[in-house]
């Protein structure tokens, strides 16, 4: 007699199992590893050339190195289909990863040697860390999503943000604060030693058990690694659905991307806070609070689903950005920052689970790599685009007026998950009856 999905509806996924399988705490360790470079290259670089003297409009643009991550797509096919020499032995994603951590360790201590007094060198470093660090990430999403199935990724983000968060503190708060005490060069030094403990990690770690079969010839190759990942989603979903889809996911994270780029580093310091304030509350503080965004983040996605998830955390996070013309309006006021902060840490972090495990839901594991960076590249181009001209709109408006045009975003956003509510939803509900009536999947 088969088994009615309806009958067992009621029970709800246990939340504990999810955050205590072992790939959940693998995926800490890897989330140290993506997080260490983010900042180097971003809003804690911002604070390095403002020091020197670069002007707000080469700050941002410079800072935006970390629009690479924008475009990974492009070359995450070859995580796909092409093994490093050298590297192979330790596994299609592995391999990729080692060879992404030692790229990242190798540009900061090139930036430290030539620091922004040698410009252009400088600028190849900062875009050569922000190159590497984009392909650690290639290869870490894959990995995620290879170990586990749907249901359970919103624990796996949850435990990545907590390592990648703790990353941040290091490369945010504890740089800023080691910047008043000891030459910048030095600081970027630390963090390249830093690396050692990603690349440890990777050792150690076990490779996801995926058989791969790599094409045989140059035309079936280019056809499996670029034509076809991009093919498939259309296939999968048709051209009205898939377009929609892929028009909200270009919406959705504009609120989110436009206040961590280099605009940000700039703005604290014109409001009148020191280094130190700016690293204790925005980088310490406010990082464990978007922790703790994050795992309610996660458990909601464990008991609730992303697509639920989602629609809330959208619109929590793109009204935060509104809470910082308070911070315009009340300089030096670290009350103010601290509340502000707390609201924004706390959205952000909630957002990062839904978002993760939705763009998941969307892949096809033939095509793991190529399909996540692309779909994760894409909600968070738009993004890096308005932070590249943050500073002109800053100079031509007023930091106001910047904070009030990336919330906007949120408009059409909501509209389009109004739209593909229904229809996700049916296909999450599926997959829940699917996952109910069905073994456990093994996620170590």
């Amino acid at each position: 007699m088969p088994i009615d999905p309806a009958a067992v509806a009621p029970a709800k996924p246990s939340v504990w199992k999810s955050f205590a399988q072992p790939a959940a705490w693998t995926m800490f360790l890897f989330g140290f590893s993506s997080g260490l470079p983010f900042l180097l290259v971003a809003g804690t670089l911002a604070y390095w050339l403002k020091e020197k003297g670069i002007v707000l409009q080469d700050i941002t643009m410079i800072a935006s190195a970390g629009m690479t991550y924008a475009f990974k797509f492009l070359w995450a096919p070859l995580l796909d289909h092409w093994q490093i020499p050298g590297f192979s032995h330790f596994g299609q994603r592995r391999g990729w990863l080692l060879f992404a951590q030692i790229g990242v360790a190798a540009g900061l201590l090139a930036m430290a040697v030539f620091t922004p007094a040698q410009l252009a060198p400088f600028v190849v470093a900062t875009l050569t860390v922000a190159f590497f660090g984009a392909t650690q990430d290639i290869a870490v999403d894959a990995y995620r999503i290879e170990i586990a199935p749907v249901e359970v990724q919103g624990a796996l983000v949850a435990t990545y943000s907590l390592g990648y968060r703790i990353a941040l503190i290091m490369a945010g708060a504890l740089a800023l604060i080691l910047a008043d005490h000891i030459p910048w060069s030095w600081v970027y030094v630390l963090m390249a030693v830093s690396m050692g403990l990603p690349i440890a990690t990777t050792l150690m770690a076990r490779e996801p058990d995926v058989r791969r079969v790599l094409p045989s010839r140059w035309r079936d190759a280019m056809r499996e690694g670029i034509v076809d990942p991009f093919a498939d989603f259309f296939r999968r979903y048709g051209w009205q659905l898939a377009g929609v889809t892929l028009l909200f996911i270009l919406l959705f994270k504009i609120p989110e991307q436009a206040t961590i780029g280099g605009v940000m580093s700039p703005f604290y310091r014109d409001m009148g806070f020191s280094k130190t304030q700016i690293g204790a509350i925005t980088k310490i503080y406010g990082v464990w609070i978007g922790i703790v965004g994050v795992f309610i983040g996660g458990a909601a996605v464990a008991r609730w689903g992303a697509w639920r998830s989602l629609g809330a955390t959208i619109v929590l996070c793109g009204c935060t950005n509104l809470l910082y013309l308070l911070v315009a309006s009340h300089p030096a006021n670290l009350v103010v920052l601290t509340l502000v902060i707390s609201a924004e840490n706390f959205t952000l972090g909630m957002l990062g689970p839904p978002t993760v495990a939705f763009l998941s839901s969307l892949v096809n594991r033939q095509h793991t790599a190529t399909q996540y960076a692309l779909l994760s590249s894409l909600v968070n181009l738009p993004g890096k685009v308005l932070g590249f001209f943050a500073g002109g709109i800053v100079v031509a408006t007023s930091y106001s007026t910047y904070f009030v045009i990336s919330a906007l975003a949120i408009l059409p956003a909501t509209l389009l998950f109004l739209y593909l509510w229904p229809r996700f939803r049916a296909a999450e509900r599926a997959q829940a009856a699917d996952s109910a009536t069905g073994p456990i999947a093994s996620a170590d």
